[in-house]
């Protein structure tokens, strides 16, 4: 019942900024009168918002990058709760109130670009080199009408991050993880019963958004449809739903989850792996730097998150959008801050560097990525 309310106060959001958009001749435009560079366009404080989660590690290294460079044009980075980004952004375009730029959710931008409360800057950046190898799913929801609305901030995908340690210590072998959703089920009986705390798996139980994330790829590896082609279609068809919905509801009750888990709605998921108190979870690249830097002498691996049969895996991949909100008065300077993001050296020694996903595809083949086994790992789930 909470997820049902949590999607329709947010329909009703963004039924909202539709009713105030404009029409689509009125739909605001970046100006083209200057070529983007990777610099200032003009000089001042530039107004960031971005939404809080996992990726604050990520993008307070950009910002800061920007910074260093462009100190005549420093951007002033302003996190909301996730859970109320979307309500916060229609209220400032609304009002007026915008950031100069900001990071989007994927999955909301088609809707504010629907409702002409983005700027389009198609004739701005659709000559780019960088974005013949910027993500393809990114890029897919950043295109609306054949007009482009954004650039990639953030990829995120998921996979399965298992603890090493407490394989080890359940009698585990430390280099197979679980390859189907019965072993996984094995695996976290025999973790769980380690105590003291510890747990063999993770759910967050609150959190509309991780579940997708990490769950909906549970239910593809198993046969399930999600998501609707059309409007006629049915969303959530196939028996893996059903599957792995009986699979969640069996781990919680063999008490194999921390009962806090109920309560998760994402603030703080990004922050469990490291702990070193669950045995295994599905989760996102972002936690490689994460998990090492909360406990740095935990062990621990990365797989593919399993389906019902042994050998089926599937992913999600997500992250953010910089786009820049209807009444910004620095489109210049936002434009440039793309550009900036997409630049070799920022993909290389910043994303990179970090151990998280480039935004362009032509960036993988570093010597960062080549020295981390890790990311090679959560390269297989792309």
């Amino acid at each position: 019942m909470r997820t049902r309310l949590r999607w329709s106060v947010l329909m009703v959001t963004l039924m909202a900024v539709a009713a105030c958009g404009d029409t689509a001749d009125d739909t605001p435009s970046a100006a083209t009168g200057q070529p983007a560079t990777t610099s200032c366009a003009s000089k001042g404080e530039l107004t960031m918002w971005e939404r809080s989660g996992g990726n604050k590690q990520m993008v307070d290294m950009l910002v800061e990058a920007w910074n260093t460079k462009n100190p005549d044009c420093k951007i002033n980075l302003t996190y909301i709760p996730h859970t109320e980004m979307v309500g916060k952004i229609a209220q400032g375009i609304a009002s007026g109130d915008v950031p100069d730029l900001m990071g989007m959710d994927l999955i909301y931008a088609p809707q504010f670009e629907n409702a002409k409360q983005l700027v389009d800057l198609t004739d701005s950046i659709k000559d780019w080199p960088e974005l013949k190898t910027a993500s393809k799913g990114h890029m897919t929801v950043a295109t609306f009408e054949e007009r482009l609305y954004g650039v990639p901030l953030y990829a995120d995908v998921s996979a399965l991050f298992y603890n090493k340690d407490l394989f080890t210590r359940a009698g585990l072998d430390p280099n197979k993880p679980p390859t189907s959703l019965a072993e996984m089920r094995s695996y976290a009986d025999k973790i769980s019963a380690l105590g003291g705390d510890v747990k063999g798996y993770y759910l967050p139980g609150n959190c509309a958004g991780c579940n997708i994330f990490t769950v909906g790829p549970l239910m593809w590896a198993s046969g399930a449809k999600i998501e609707a082609a059309t409007g006629d279609d049915e969303p959530l068809t196939g028996d893996g739903v059903k599957q792995v919905l009986q699979f969640a509801r069996d781990m919680v009750k063999a008490g194999n989850v921390h009962e806090g888990d109920r309560t998760e709605n994402g603030e703080t998921f990004h922050l469990q792996f490291g702990t070193g108190k669950v045995g295994m979870m599905g989760t996102g690249n972002f936690n490689i730097t994460l998990a090492r830097e909360q406990n740095p002498s935990m062990k621990f691996g990365i797989a593919l998150l399993p389906g019902m049969s042994a050998g089926s895996s599937a992913s999600f991949i997500g992250g953010d959008l910089v786009v820049i909100p209807k009444g910004s008065k620095r489109v210049d300077d936002a434009v440039n801050v793309m550009k900036f993001l997409l630049s070799d050296e920022v993909q290389v020694e910043v994303y990179a560097k970090a151990l998280n996903l480039t935004t362009r595809g032509d960036m993988v083949d570093n010597k960062y990525f080549k020295a981390e086994p890790l990311v090679q790992d959560v390269a297989k789930a792309l």
